[in-house]
């Protein structure tokens, strides 16, 4: 038998799959269960947009496109920075990949070199720390808590830079904590980096959804500087419930958009065709569906994390994005259950499914020990039901 190669071996599988799969297996049993691990909007993509791919398929836009996406679509990508963002793009400087993954795994192979390291503020999503890896570099794990609205502070942030750091990652709005930073933080956090010569890499897929009065500003947009030294992964999967379609896109530095083009010309190649005209209709069509699916996930997100917050034993600070509580459960570890010890955040995630039936990621998957993430991107129905069994299941305890 030929082995698979040591690099494969080396990283785990995405653990938010695994529990997603698990959850789907128990349902085929016929067991009733409620989740709260699915990472995507339950919203069906808006009419417009099926529309487009509609004609884009009837007009025979079915071949083959430029590797790095159809021009049509960098256009509307660079007008959508220039409207939302206020920052200005080139076609040179801007690329299209099969998703936001896709965008970052290239990004990572494009950049590192052995030995170079990347800092991951966590919590941080799943994917980062094995993209890194798999390119040759060494992810930089920085964990922030609760009480810093798990925020990377600059303090501790230069604590960590080595001559070897090449690159930061900033998530905002973050999964798993919904967490995101204001232009003040990034303003600070950019410094730092552009005075140690650090690539900022602002993975900003979750752009559109923000709550209350919070104002997202791009890390392009902070300065000229930082714009020059930064790359910006975002894509149409999220605020126009588009996951299934495989878009993403990435702005930057001319020259890493032309290595990242490079790369997927010898992998995928193009993105799908009829998928880049219906993400043209998505950045430059009508946006009233977007705001439509914030309100409705601004309710679920105050039903979930009030919830959370009256259940004895857990706390939950109020995202400012995202649709993701990022509960604290660390208060029940040490207590058991029917003889068995919780002694971690995924002893308490598989306490839930056995116990009540609830799915839950474990905030280990995104390098917290002490939490769970939770999805609010469900029904209304499903947040109460779900909230009522984890509160039932937390009494079981002892």
């Amino acid at each position: 038998m030929i082995d698979v190669s040591k690099r494969i071996m080396e990283i785990e599988e995405s653990p938010t799959m695994a529990v997603m799969a698990k959850a789907a297996a128990l349902r085929a049993e016929g067991r009733d269960i409620v989740g709260f691990t699915v990472g995507e909007p339950d919203f069906d993509t808006p009419e417009n947009i099926k529309e487009a791919a509609i004609r884009a398929i009837k007009d025979g836009k079915t071949k083959y496109t430029p590797v790095g996406g159809i021009p049509e679509l960098k256009d509307a990508i660079i007008k959508k920075f220039e409207r939302d963002n206020f920052v200005c793009y080139k076609r040179s400087e801007v690329t299209v990949s099969c998703g936001g993954k896709h965008s970052l795994y290239n990004l990572f192979q494009a950049i590192l070199n052995p030995g170079d390291e990347v800092i991951v503020p966590g919590p941080y999503w799943v994917s980062y720390p094995p993209m890194v890896s798999l390119a040759g570099g060494t992810p930089v794990i920085i964990q922030t808590e609760d009480v810093t609205g798990f925020k990377l502070t600059p303090e501790i942030f230069s604590e960590y830079i080595t001559s070897k750091t090449k690159a930061i990652i900033l998530n905002s709005p973050s999964n798993p904590s919904g967490a995101a930073y204001s232009r003040d933080e990034l303003r600070d956090l950019t410094e730092i980096a552009l005075n140690n010569n650090i690539l900022i890499i602002s993975d900003e897929i979750y752009e559109k959804l923000v709550y209350d009065d919070f104002k997202f500003s791009s890390v392009a947009s902070i300065s000229p500087r930082v714009k020059e030294n930064s790359v910006i992964v975002n894509g149409v999967s999220k605020a126009y419930a588009m996951t299934g379609w495989r878009i993403g896109y990435t702005a930057g530095p001319a020259h890493i958009i032309k290595a990242m083009e490079k790369l997927q010309g010898q992998s995928t190649s193009n993105p799908t065709s009829v998928s880049q005209w219906a993400a043209i209709e998505a950045l430059a069509g009508p946006q009233e569906s977007v705001n439509a699916m914030l309100q409705e996930f601004s309710v679920r997100r105050k039903a979930m994390v009030d919830g959370l917050n009256a259940i004895d034993g857990v706390y939950s600070i109020m995202p400012e994005g995202a649709f993701y509580a990022f509960p604290n459960v660390a208060r029940h570890f040490g207590k058991s259950y029917e003889g068995k010890e919780i002694k971690d955040g995924s002893d308490i995630a598989g306490f839930l499914l056995d116990s009540v039936e609830l799915a839950v990621v474990p905030g280990i998957a995104f390098g917290s020990f002490g939490h769970l993430r939770l999805s609010y991107a469900c029904s209304l129905e499903t947040i109460e039901e779900g909230l009522k069994r984890m509160e039932k299941a937390f009494s079981l305890l002892k």
